[in-house]
């Protein structure tokens, strides 16, 4: 008998893909549920045939529930890391902040800053940060909201690698969210854009965060280390002596399932080898999760472009995403944590299909991952008393929370232009060329012979300002677009520091606690001290992001400044050069 289905969410159906529109509300039927991918074979009350998305659906029929299965084993030591006991922390755990505290600052990723005046060192982040709209044309790029990334795919452990599909599911394997819906797509069109970090990567514990790593009995051996040293602004990364770079390129589309599904496919050539490799979007999107799972709790990594469900094959989208990818892995680059990583370097350089495939194993088994990647870690320099620690911390929440203003200031502004260059300003600039046009016909109706001059020239600029009006509707791809993505880029890094800082403001909670843990013999006094110096290590590797931060930051709003003033200069000059001509045409009386 076949089974029967409750649509969850509308679903329209992409031409020529096979796939079927479905509405919410409306009963299918299922015809083929391994299909693959993430997608069911179904129809609908008017006999249709054709691929829905499975998260879109809900079978009509009941799981009985096991209260058993929710039972979380400890997980066993691993080959680098002792996992302590951190059920000491219990007694001194601060209450759980109420969830309506949330509510009213759903939107705003730094709404736990504003609200609590401990900075946020709970760690209760809204679990619907910064949304967006899918399906935007690309005419209105930047809303009132961000580009997010729904973290949605069913994981790249997947039975037979197959994570092919090209639409937003709901699903993420990584667990970095303990509300369990974090960063997931909401139906109604939000996705969140903030970074998610995993503070529960081990359920079985009776708590979890950065004291997994304060307490940690075993760090990893000396190949792993990623050395910290003291410069000039202060504590820096090693850099490496030449920068890494890749180019997104030559999207074309593909199929599978018999051309069944359609997706794009890119080109990424590293500098490092001039060699090309090819990589569809849910590559991108395996790529972010491992290294999101690996380095989140260190340093921010920020979501990729949204994906949408509809229109994933039009140029203009495609375009668009293209860039954002290029942007989104050129970043990375520049990153010499991120960039050297062996994750990040099997995605740039991968030789066959067999290679491929024993790196991703090989990244996905990776047991230095979440607050663990402190272990590997070596500042260069004596550690840092914990009254120092604390100041640095809430210097940089202070900072990136008001750029993270200023920057949506700017982008809200630019997004008011933008409307006003295509729209209202360009129709006035047509309505005074159109009205001197016209003032010209009159003139040449009155029959007076001396008059051809004057009535060529009001033509003529009439002409030119049509012209302007052109101009004054392109110019904002021109430059305003650019000034927009950075800032836009930018917004979306921003949003994941109030979780990369808020593990450090937890590690200095729970450093705080340990008199009273000595004191009520739950730790030693050596336990106590190696939170100290963990505690430092974690300052020196926020100092450091910071000003990898800074100076990405003043390299990048140089170099959009300059490009943009340059395109606004050639803009102005263009237009005063066509006055310059109208003028010319009227004679000096």
């Amino acid at each position: 008998m076949a089974s029967k289905a409750q649509v969850l969410y509308d679903f329209t159906a992409e031409p020529g893909n096979n796939e079927l529109t479905v509405k919410e509300g409306e009963t299918i039927t299922i015809i083929n549920q391994n299909i693959g991918g993430g997608w069911i074979e179904a129809q609908n009350s008017r006999g249709e045939v054709g691929l829905v998305p499975e998260d879109y659906i809900e079978l009509n029929k009941e799981f009985p529930a096991f209260p058993g299965a929710v039972t979380t084993a400890p997980p066993s030591n691993t080959a680098n890391f002792t996992y302590p006991d951190l059920s000491v922390f219990d007694a001194f755990a601060p209450a759980a902040t109420p969830a309506q505290n949330q509510a009213s600052n759903g939107n705003d990723p730094w709404s736990t800053w504003n609200a609590d005046p401990s900075g946020g060192s709970n760690s209760n982040w809204p679990s619907n940060p910064e949304g967006t709209q899918t399906g935007k044309g690309a005419a209105d790029p930047w809303g009132p909201v961000s580009q997010g990334h729904p973290q949605a795919y069913q994981g790249p452990g997947a039975e037979f690698d197959e994570w092919d599909d090209e639409w937003d599911e709901t699903k993420s394997t990584s667990g970095y969210s303990e509300s369990g819906d974090a960063g997931g797509l909401q139906r109604g069109g939000t996705q969140a854009s903030a970074m998610k970090i995993s503070l529960n990567k081990f359920p079985g514990f009776s708590k979890s965060g950065p004291e997994l790593y304060l307490l940690c009995k075993q760090i990893a051996k000396g190949k792993d280390k990623l050395p910290i040293y003291v410069g000039e602004v202060g504590p820096v990364w090693s850099y490496p002596e030449t920068q890494i770079d890749c180019i997104v390129a030559d999207p074309k589309k593909g199929s599978k399932m018999y051309g069944l599904k359609s997706y794009i496919e890119y080109q990424i050539t590293p500098t490092t080898t001039n060699r090309p490799v090819n990589h569809r979007y849910k590559h991108f999107d395996w790529l972010y999760e491992r290294l999101l799972d690996k380095f989140g709790s260190a340093i921010p990594i920020p979501s990729l472009p949204d994906k949408q469900v509809t229109g994933r094959f039009e140029e203009e989208f495609i375009k668009m995403r293209m860039e954002r990818l290029q942007g989104w892995m050129s970043r990375m680059c520049r990153h010499p944590v991120i960039s050297g990583s062996d994750v990040f370097q099997l995605f740039l350089t991968y030789k066959d299909e067999k290679d491929w495939k024993t790196g991703k194993r090989k990244a996905e088994k990776d047991e230095t991952v979440g607050v663990m990647i402190f272990t590997t870690i070596e500042p260069e320099a004596a550690d840092l008393d914990p009254v120092e620690v604390e100041q640095k911390c809430e210097q940089f929440s202070k900072f990136t929370k008001a750029m993270d203003d200023s920057v949506k200031e700017i982008l809200t502004v630019g997004h008011e232009h933008w409307k006003r260059c295509t729209g209202p300003l360009p129709k006035e600039y047509q309505r005074i060329g159109k009205a001197l046009q016209n003032l010209s016909t009159v003139f040449t109706s009155s029959g007076y012979q001396g008059e051809a001059t004057l009535t060529n020239a009001l033509t003529a600029a009439g002409q030119t300002y049509e012209e302007i009006a052109q101009l004054v509707a392109e110019q904002p791809k021109k430059d305003l677009h650019f000034l927009m993505e950075t800032n836009n880029e930018y917004k979306g890094l921003l949003g994941c520091f109030p979780d990369t800082i808020g593990v450090h403001k937890a590690a200095i909670d729970k450093v705080k606690e340990g008199d009273k843990l000595v004191a009520a013999n739950k730790i030693t006094t050596q336990d106590k001290v190696t939170m100290a110096k963990r505690l430092s290590t974690m300052s020196y590797t926020l100092q450091a992001e910071m000003n990898h931060f800074h100076n990405n930051r003043i390299y990048d709003y140089n170099r959009v400044m300059q490009q943009y003033l340059e395109e606004q200069v050639k803009f102005y000059e263009t237009i005063a050069a066509k006055l310059r001509q109208a003028h010319g045409q009227f004679t000096t009386m």
